[in-house]
């Protein structure tokens, strides 16, 4: 069996709905944010959000990650890495002066481009509409990568919300990354594309590890019959392991946020969708960071330092 055989087999399998002892209710999920603020991290977890095909959410779920590690006392910073067609400042009600394109162009520090948003985020603003913006080539996307070297101080965590598709901005973006978030909705579309997504990513990148997000799902039981149909296939072909993180629940509410230009966690917080991003939260503080040795690729905040007292364990 080859592997695009393959896939269409295991993805056209599988197709009986959850049963009761599978589901469980959005009601189930964490109601808190997260307890006590750490302390002062060595290094800045940086978390990529993509998934292969445009539609799956994966901005507003970036977005709404991002506001509820902040309302819960972290330092987070989000990167519009969708350059040509940026869309997180319209999502937050943010009216950017200078984008990417200012810094590629000399005419800002990336320091200077950080805007503050719901929650306590800070956001980093790319263009929209410009088509240079959306051909960018290898180098001036690793300007952008090292731009993040020079802040005087990095938060605790940096979201890099990529663009759809595979293009080199989207590989590189999530290559340059410690954990990749797959975002993957009940579509066929949506798994194979996360799957050419994930085998670009092992094949030419070296990713060892992807996790896994199901969003727009009616419960954790089709949530996790969706990572079972995308991990056989992966598993099968692939030198790489996709792990289920976490579900988002269809919700009226997270629709009314996004209409109205705000985080769904600042507006209603015991909703369901802002439950299971909070759980999601949760779950993404106690991510063990992976190794990079070994790795011959470029990284946010790779050039930076080590600070006194060693890497972080």
């Amino acid at each position: 069996m080859n592997q695009a055989s393959g896939l269409t087999q295991l993805l056209a399998a599988m197709v009986v709905p959850p049963t009761p002892t599978q589901a469980s209710a959005a009601g189930h999920q964490a109601d808190g944010l997260l307890t006590a603020v750490p302390t002062t991290r060595r290094h800045c977890q940086t978390i990529a959000v993509t998934g292969g095909k445009g539609g799956v959410g994966k901005s507003t779920l970036a977005v709404n990650l991002g506001a509820a590690l902040a309302s819960a006392g972290r330092e987070v910073m989000l990167l519009d890495a969708d350059t040509g067609l940026a869309n997180v400042d319209v999502m937050l009600g943010l009216s950017p002066i200078r984008h990417i394109g200012h810094l590629l162009d000399g005419e800002c520090s990336l320091e200077s481009l950080v805007m503050p948003a719901a929650c306590g985020l800070q956001v980093v603003p790319a263009g929209s509409g410009a088509r240079r913006l959306a051909q960018l080539d290898s180098n001036q996307l690793a300007t952008i990568i090292r731009a993040f070297d020079e802040l005087p101080r990095p938060p605790e965590f940096l979201l890099v919300d990529t663009a759809a598709g595979l293009s080199d901005s989207v590989t590189m973006f999530a290559a340059a990354v410690d954990d990749v978030v797959l975002v993957v909705c009940d579509e066929p579309a949506s798994l194979t594309d996360a799957y050419g997504l994930a085998k670009v990513l092992s094949r030419d990148f070296g990713v060892r590890r992807l996790r896994m997000v199901a969003n727009m799902v009616r419960n954790e039981g089709e949530a996790r019959l969706l990572h079972q149909k995308l991990a056989r296939v992966s598993d099968r072909f692939l030198d790489l392991v996709i792990e289920f993180s976490g579900w988002v629940p269809h919700d009226e509410r997270l629709r009314q946020a996004i209409r109205r230009q705000a985080a769904v966690v600042e507006l209603w917080p015991s909703s369901p969708s802002a439950r299971a991003l909070k759980k999601l939260a949760e779950s993404v503080d106690k991510w063990v960071e992976p190794g990079r040795a070994g790795l011959d690729r470029i990284s946010f905040f790779g050039g930076r330092a080590v600070p006194a007292g060693g890497p972080p364990r």
